[in-house]
């Protein structure tokens, strides 16, 4: 099965999640078609989380090929801000998408915690 397009991907995890009652919305265009995808969920009360790409052995056994790993966890807007930048210097291409959830819920595939 074809991997999704990155810009594909993001438009339906955006209806997904408005259509949950939550907010979400693109804060960085990346590549249209493979461009990588991290997430910003800011938890509405002065922290966030951020997710990012899982490792690309893992990508393989989903089936939209696309899993999510915790890179900060209810941690600062600025320390989000200063792993994205990192991110920048590597690989420009990528899509930052925010979203706007008190408990922390981002309705991402998330690897399995070891």
């Amino acid at each position: 099965m074809p991997r999704l397009t990155s810009r594909f991907y993001v438009s339906a995890l955006i209806r997904r999640v408005t259509g949950e009652g939550a907010f979400a919305a693109i804060s960085r265009k990346g590549a249209e078609e493979a461009g990588a995808i991290f997430v910003l969920v800011d938890r509405l009360d002065g922290t966030v989380d951020l997710f990012g790409p899982a490792p690309q052995a893992i990508f393989e056994s989903t089936p939209d090929g696309r899993l999510f790993e915790p890179l900060i966890k209810a941690g600062s807007r600025e320390e989000a801000n200063q792993r994205l930048e990192r991110e920048k210097r590597m690989d420009p291409d990528f899509w930052v998408v925010e979203i706007d959830s008190r408990d922390g819920t981002a309705a991402l595939p998330l690897i399995p915690e070891s």
